[in-house]
C-alpha cells in the first residue's frame, strides 16, 4: 500500500537541476535522480503531492532497465554509501533513487504509440495521419494501430512537447542515429507491451529518453512507467471511448473537470483523488511486477 507520507523536494550538498517531478544531483562522475510525490500536469507542477509516486517511478523504471535488452543508464537504486544527506536523512530518500550514468541526453522525446489516443487521435481526425504517418480510414477512438508507429516530439523546456516527423527529427540528429533510436525505441515499447499484455494491462503509448555515453546510445530517465505512458486494464478494454486509466490520466481529467483555467496556479487535489491516485499507481506496479512495492 502506499505509504502515507510525501517527499515533495530533496535538498541535498550537491549541484541540482529539478524537473517537474525529478531531483538530480551530479556526484562528479555519476548523478543521483531522485524521484520526489510531486505530480504534473497541463505543464504545470500541483501543489499536491501523490504518497508512494516517487518509489512507484524509482522501481518500476529499475524492473523495465532489467528486463529490456538495451544500453541504460541505470547503475544501482541503492544510496550511495558515501553520499552526504546533509538535513535529509535516508529514509526520506530510500526506495527513491537512482544511481546512474551520465549521457548526453538526446533533445527529442521517442514517442511510440500502439494505440490511438490524446494528440494522435485529435491529429488523425484531422488529417488522416499522426506525425506524417498515413493511417488507415475509420479508426475509432483508443483503436489499435495495425503495427506500433514511432512518432518523435521536441524537447520543450517550458510548455508543451511539440509532435514532429521522423524526417524532422532525422534532418537534425541524421538519419542514422534517428533510424537507431526509432529502431530502438520500437524494441523496448514492444517487449514491454507484451509482457503487460500477458499481465492484464495494454501499454496504449509511452515515451522514452535516450543519451549519448561514449558513443553508445543508453536509454535514460524513467521506462514504461504511469507518468510517462498511457495503462488501460485490457479486460475492459473497449475502442470508441475513453478507457480507464491506470495512470496520470485520472489526475488531468479530474482538473479539467474542475474549472481550472489552466492559465492561473492550479487548484490542490482533494484528498479522495490523491488517494486513488497513490492507489492506482501502487497497483499497477504490483500488477505489472508481481511484487509488492518497497516503501521507506
Amino acid at each position: 500500500m502506499p505509504s502515507s507520507s510525501t517527499v515533495l523536494s530533496t535538498s541535498l550538498p550537491y549541484p541540482r537541476r529539478s524537473g517537474k517531478v525529478r531531483d538530480v544531483y551530479d556526484l562528479g562522475d555519476r548523478l543521483l535522480i531522485i524521484s520526489t510525490d510531486r505530480i504534473s500536469a497541463f505543464d504545470w507542477i500541483l501543489p499536491s503531492g501523490i504518497p508512494g509516486k516517487g518509489a512507484v517511478l524509482t522501481q518500476l523504471s529499475e524492473f523495465w532497465f532489467e528486463f529490456v535488452d538495451v544500453p541504460h543508464h541505470l547503475k544501482s537504486t541503492r544510496l550511495p554509501n558515501d553520499l552526504d544527506l546533509g538535513e535529509m536523512t535516508a529514509d526520506q530518500l530510500d526506495q527513491r533513487c537512482m544511481v546512474a550514468k551520465k549521457a548526453q541526453v538526446i533533445p527529442f522525446e521517442c514517442v511510440v504509440r500502439g494505440y490511438l489516443e490524446g494528440s494522435g487521435w485529435r491529429e488523425y481526425q484531422q488529417t488522416g495521419q499522426v506525425c506524417g504517418i498515413q493511417l488507415p480510414a475509420g479508426l475509432q477512438q483508443c483503436s489499435a494501430l495495425p503495427e506500433p508507429i514511432f512518432t518523435p516530439a521536441t524537447k520543450a523546456a517550458e510548455g508543451h512537447d511539440i509532435n514532429v516527423s521522423f524526417e524532422t527529427m532525422a534532418a537534425e540528429l541524421g538519419m542514422d542515429t534517428a533510424s537507431r533510436l526509432r529502431e530502438l525505441s520500437l524494441q523496448v515499447y514492444q517487449a514491454g507491451a507484451a509482457l503487460a499484455r500477458e499481465r492484464g494491462i495494454i501499454i496504449a503509448d509511452t515515451k522514452f529518453e535516450w543519451g549519448w555515453q561514449d558513443g553508445q546510445l543508453l536509454l535514460i530517465d524513467e521506462v514504461l512507467t504511469p507518468d510517462s505512458s498511457r495503462f488501460w486494464p485490457a479486460d475492459v478494454y473497449a475502442p470508441g471511448q475513453p478507457q480507464p486509466s491506470l495512470d496520470k490520466q485520472f489526475v488531468r481529467e479530474w482538473l479539467a473537470d474542475s474549472g481550472w483555467d489552466r492559465n492561473s496556479p492550479p487548484p490542490a487535489l482533494p484528498e479522495e483523488i490523491v488517494q486513488q491516485t497513490s492507489l492506482k499507481y501502487s497497483s499497477v506496479f504490483e500488477q505489472l511486477t508481481g511484487r509488492a512495492l518497497s516503501q521507506a
